[in-house]
């Protein structure tokens, strides 16, 4: 869950959101490498007077801003592709929950099950009960086991929507006609909010998501009370 003033991301719940948080912090460091060594050399070059005739000229140098760049693309490359491989694997999720954005609601449904899906809405101003967070809540979570593999086909009825829960490294486009999916894994128990990442009308602020990830027990009695 976000805070105010917060400068980082959220706290990780997925073993995905671990390794983007890794390959966030790994290219930063590059990043703040590259740019001390290029204000160093700018700052050498504003405040000295000392010139070397040969240094333009010199095939040594050519070589090593060369290479030197490429090595450092590598460094980021790898682990990016890595993460992108890892992102897109499904293997034998233990549940699947289909989603469809609507304008502007989101409605859910268990297809491992007869007859459990329904409708989430976001909760009004209105409505709020204390400790309920302002345009985050909604009058139906969606519950799901923690610590299993669970597969999520998302999908539009109307316009372009996003399916985005941060904190588990998931950002999915909900578009019309096509069935995306993603992958996701909960290492402990709690809430989850996100909320639309695509522009989609006049209420795209108002279509939040909230998981709600519970042990398997749990989400057995929960799965039981719907039916």
């Amino acid at each position: 869950m976000a805070y105010p003033l917060e400068l980082g991301f959220q706290d990780a719940t997925s073993p995905i959101m671990e390794e983007l948080l890794h390959f966030h912090d790994h290219t930063l460091m590059i990043v703040f490498l590259i740019s001390s060594l290029v204000l160093y050399i700018i700052s050498l070059m504003l405040t000295t007077k000392l010139t070397h005739t040969s240094t333009m000229d010199a095939q040594e140098v050519e070589t090593i801003w060369t290479i030197l760049p490429a090595i450092i693309l590598i460094l980021i490359a790898l682990p990016s592709l890595r993460i992108l491989y890892m992102m897109d694997e499904i293997n034998d999720p233990s549940l699947t929950v289909k989603t469809m954005g609507h304008q502007w609601y989101w409605s859910y449904e268990y297809t491992d099950y007869e007859e459990l899906n329904f409708d989430s809405y976001m909760v009004p101003t209105s409505e709020l009960t204390p400790g309920d967070l302002r345009l985050l809540e909604v009058d139906n979570r969606v519950v799901l086991p923690m610590e299993l593999p669970v597969r999520m086909l998302i999908s539009s009825e109307d316009v372009l929507h996003s399916w985005t829960v941060p904190s588990l490294g998931l950002k999915t486009d909900a578009i019309p006609g096509r069935l995306n999916q993603a992958t996701l894994t909960s290492t402990r128990p709690g809430l989850y909010y996100g909320q639309c990442s695509e522009i989609c009308g006049s209420n795209h602020s108002f279509m939040p998501m909230v998981l709600e990830m519970v042990p398997l027990k749990h989400f057995e009695n929960w799965s039981s009370s719907m039916l």
